[in-house]
């Protein structure tokens, strides 16, 4: 299996499958977005910035609602797909780089991030944010988390159980799938600190202390769903993933072939439970 690399290294495969990215990844739910509007009082014109745009699927959204986004991401692929299919009364300002890296000038309404926020060195990303932010203004985080159902325990555990076959150390690190009930719970004890709630939804070490003095309000609001896919659905979404590179040749034909199994010993399309999440904070 490939070696020690810092595993915010591993979103550099988002570039190099741009097109299937954006086929394959799922989007956001309008109603968080609208959610994000109302807390952030944001209008048409209002200045945006959004770390990693990715291909778009959240850029779109913005555009659409009259929005004038500075979008910044690494990946020169994936900004020549956002570029495209763009339809509203906005504005873009496509910036190619890491975040950590780049300058951007003046002061923004609302700085969204959409399942990319976590590739920013959390020494840097929450500090940089404040800054950026005009006084008040919104931080808005969206990811999509696994969450615990009823209706897919079975086909959770079986998928677990696949890769744990096939990878026993990647399994082990991988988040563990919570209930809307235990997400939202963890969420409310860490409410003093955005980087602390972040860190605990995504199961990822983010948080940093510094992080707690420079946002308040933090809020969440949740769009849970049981999705279904057919293997090669799947996997060709496996494919586009950061667990992708960690895994060697033989490993994801494995795992691959573990997911067509499983959907032959069901009968159906495979089934999981998956919560968009919309965390916001604003700037002290």
């Amino acid at each position: 299996m490939p070696g020690d690399a810092d595993p915010r290294s591993y979103g550099a495969t988002f570039d190099t499958v741009a097109a299937e990215y954006d086929r394959r990844r799922p989007t956001y739910p309008d109603e968080l977005i609208e959610r994000a509007f109302e807390l952030g009082g944001l209008v048409a014109g209002d200045r945006v910035l959004e770390i990693g745009c990715g291909t778009g699927q959240l850029t779109r959204s913005l555009v659409a609602r009259g929005l004038h986004v500075t979008a910044v991401d690494p990946g020169a692929n994936l900004i020549e797909l956002a570029r495209r299919g763009l339809d509203g009364p906005g504005r873009v300002e496509f910036v190619n780089g890491r975040y950590e890296d780049i300058s951007v000038e003046g002061e923004f309404a609302a700085v969204f991030s959409a399942s990319a926020f976590h590739w920013v060195d959390p020494d840097v990303s929450w500090a940089k944010v404040a800054a950026a932010l005009t006084p008040g203004g919104l931080l808005a985080l969206i990811t999509h988390c696994g969450l615990r159902h009823e209706l897919v325990d079975t086909d959770d555990e079986a998928l677990i159980a696949a890769v744990t076959d096939v990878a026993p150390e990647v399994a082990a690190a991988l988040p563990p799938l919570r209930d809307l009930e235990t997400i939202l719970s963890g969420v409310d004890d860490r409410r003093e600190n955005v980087s602390d709630v972040w860190a605990w939804l995504g199961h990822r070490p983010l948080a940093r202390p510094y992080a707690g003095p420079l946002f308040g309000e933090v809020e969440i609001a949740t769009a849970p769903r049981v999705t279904e896919q057919t293997a090669d659905e799947l996997n060709a979404l496996l494919a586009t993933t950061s667990l992708y590179p960690r895994l060697a040749p033989a490993q994801r034909e494995a795992l691959e072939r573990g997911h067509r199994e499983i959907e032959q010993r069901v009968g159906r399309p495979i089934r999981a439970g998956m919560a968009a999440v919309l965390v916001t904070a604003r700037r002290l």
